[in-house]
């Protein structure tokens, strides 16, 4: 019989974004390896350091055996246990000096290292497409870059001081009592063995728990971010108590959440208090009966008490140790398997810095659905001359703003071609594309920067001379410049303290800095004042010139001079030509045009198409 093809899933990711592992422990692995050097630094010290700390009561048993062994005068004591005294000050200065250096080496890598896995996390998270994001909350998404990076940084110190540091306890601790009396050795070891692996196993399954409740944290914190976002719309629509009771909610379930994890937590810890008691009574009592039937010295009775109370404080903190370990793996896990998915739209791995010279747009056959069996674009052929200016029209939902979605490569189409001067938009690379496309979107969002920022993030290399010469022409200039700091003005979150036609013009005078070959307008003068709009709609005629031009249009009066008009209908082009030629047609956009209030189109006409609008 042929064998089976075994189809091997590849996990695609863009080609500039870093190669993070998809599970959470290649990911620690992962950034662990980078900083290996310094890691093995702090393995090293950690372990003299715990060594020297188990050591201590040895040296405290070979004192008290050097006492009982001297004469009753004082000076034979001191000389016999000289030795003794010297080895515990030297321990102790050895618990002091190594556990310290391995704490300032920790001190100096963490924070390098949380900052490297952030980058690194950011980095990865830019690529995701606009669907991804769609579907996410900002919020929620920074939170777990933070959760995750801190996450590994405290993983990988609980490791090296608190579980390295509890085996080297048990393994030092074991030898020294089986140098005191071996079965006393052995029933510690095997204790220790038992208590060990029924808490890894105990802790194992408490992880599912973790996960879940640091997933409900971060989608908490989503909902408090895109809450604190929207709060003057909250205000205006006197929605604040209900903002208040979603949240409730949310922390209802979040805390639900919390307390299963918290729950098993406490029974873990049960087990353990009860089994460290176990060992505690068990040792002392074997201990003292080996003393008792001289099998064991006075010294080494010491030192097997104090072994075992020693193990028994390092058991109590194991149960804590496995339970914030597993904590900080499940927000680990939380952070990478959000992150950590493939990426929707890459780049060619042949894929060209093409050179955008004429800006002539062709849609070939293109077949686009957001969803199976929800076709939007089916067989759409159209092509858009160079430097020609072309208005969108249509009710909403018709495939106005995806047409444009398309071009800026924001979903690619199921099957067909977008053209641009002759090269599939799909071989070229995504940042060329991006920089040679200007969009000026109806609600511009802005950084949470200076006014300068902002609009020289159209082309950084602007002077201030070239930002000030952009926003004069976008009208920008006269309100910036009586503001108290000009500028240098922060504009808030989104640009929250500028009004909306504010934001529109520095939108159009970064458009105007960056000076690419295509732009696209998606009814962007529809937020300014009606001088101001015909004096930024001349500067946009000139900012036209010898460039490409998509204008989503709701108020047709906008697009009435450009050269060609689109209508679009249930995502086909039904009418394609000038203003004046579409009048005179008597079609769809002659309907359309009689039928605008205000200067705008409705969104639809009593659950109509387009081209079922009577004509008169």
């Amino acid at each position: 019989m042929p064998k089976k093809v075994r189809k091997v899933k590849i996990f695609q990711r863009a080609a500039d974004a870093p190669a993070l592992p998809e599970t959470p422990f290649k990911f620690i692995c992962y950034f662990v390896n980078q900083f290996r050097w310094w890691y093995l630094a702090i393995i090293i010290l950690e372990a003299i350091h715990a060594t020297c700390g188990i050591m201590l009561p040895y040296a405290i048993g070979e004192i008290i055996r050097s006492v009982t062994r001297s004469p009753d005068n004082s000076q034979p004591i001191l000389d016999a246990i000289r030795q003794p005294v010297i080895l515990f000050t030297a321990l102790s200065l050895g618990e002091v000096v190594f556990g310290r250096s391995a704490g300032l080496l920790m001190t100096i890598l963490h924070p390098i290292h949380r900052q490297h896995i952030v980058r690194s996390l950011y980095a990865y998270l830019q690529h995701h497409s606009h669907r991804y994001f769609s579907s996410s909350f900002a919020g929620a998404l920074a939170h777990r870059i933070g959760e995750t990076s801190l996450g590994v940084t405290q993983t990988m110190q609980m490791l090296i001081s608190e579980f390295m540091s509890v085996i080297i306890v048990y393994i030092v601790s074991t030898i020294l009592l089986y140098r005191v009396y071996p079965p006393l050795a052995a029933f510690v070891g095997l204790w220790a063995v038992c208590f060990i692996s029924i808490s890894f196993w105990l802790a194992t399954r408490c992880r599912i728990y973790s996960r879940i409740a640091a997933a409900a944290r971060s989608e908490t914190t989503g909902i408090i971010v895109d809450a604190i976002t929207n709060l003057t719309s909250s205000r205006l629509f006197a929605r604040l108590g209900f903002e208040r009771r979603y949240l409730n909610e949310q922390l209802r379930l979040e805390l639900k959440e919390v307390r299963k994890s918290n729950w098993y937590s406490e029974r873990i810890r049960w087990f353990q208090f009860i089994s460290a008691a176990i060992l505690k009574v068990g040792t002392l009592y074997y201990s003292l009966s080996l003393w008792n039937q001289g099998a064991i010295t006075a010294a080494d009775f010491v030192v097997a008490t104090s072994l075992s109370l020693l193990i028994i404080s390092e058991a109590r903190n194991l149960s804590r140790r496995f339970l914030e370990i597993f904590e900080h793996i499940g927000n680990i896990a939380n952070g990478v398997l959000t992150i950590i998915q493939p990426h929707e739209l890459i780049d060619r791995d042949k894929a060209i810095a093409h050179s955008i010279t004429q800006g002539k747009i062709e849609f070939r056959q293109v077949n686009f659905s957001y969803l199976e069996g929800k076709q939007v674009f089916q067989n759409l052929s159209v092509t858009i001359q160079p430097g020609q200016r072309v208005g969108l029209v249509g009710f909403s939902g018709s495939g106005k703003s995806t047409f444009v979605n398309l071009i800026l490569r924001v979903f690619d189409p199921q099957s067909g071609q977008i053209i641009i001067d002759g090269v599939d938009i799909r071989d070229m690379t995504q940042e060329a594309l991006h920089a040679q496309i200007s969009l000026i979107p109806q609600d511009p969002s802005l950084f949470h920067r200076t006014l300068m920022e902002n609009i020289r993030y159209g082309r950084l290399d602007a002077t201030d001379e070239e930002v000030i010469k952009a926003a004069r022409k976008a009208h920008a200039h006269d309100f910036i410049a009586q503001i108290k700091e000009g500028y240098h003005s922060l504009v808030g979150e989104r640009g929250v303290k500028l009004s909306g036609g504010q934001r529109q013009r520095i939108a159009i005078a970064r458009v105007i800095l960056k000076d690419a070959p295509i732009l696209i307008l998606d009814e962007a003068t529809s937020s300014l004042d009606s001088i101001t709009e015909k004096a930024i709609q001349d500067t946009l005629d000139l900012v036209m010139n010898e460039k490409t031009v998509i204008v989503v249009a709701h108020r047709l009066s906008t697009i009435a001079h450009l050269d060609r008009i689109l209508v679009f209908d249930q995502g086909r082009i039904i009418e394609d030509g000038t203003h004046n030629q579409l009048l005179a047609k008597g079609g769809a956009y002659y309907r359309l045009w009689k039928m605008q209030a205000g200067g705008f189109l409705p969104v639809k006409a009593n659950n109509q198409n387009v081209s079922e609008l009577p004509t008169r």
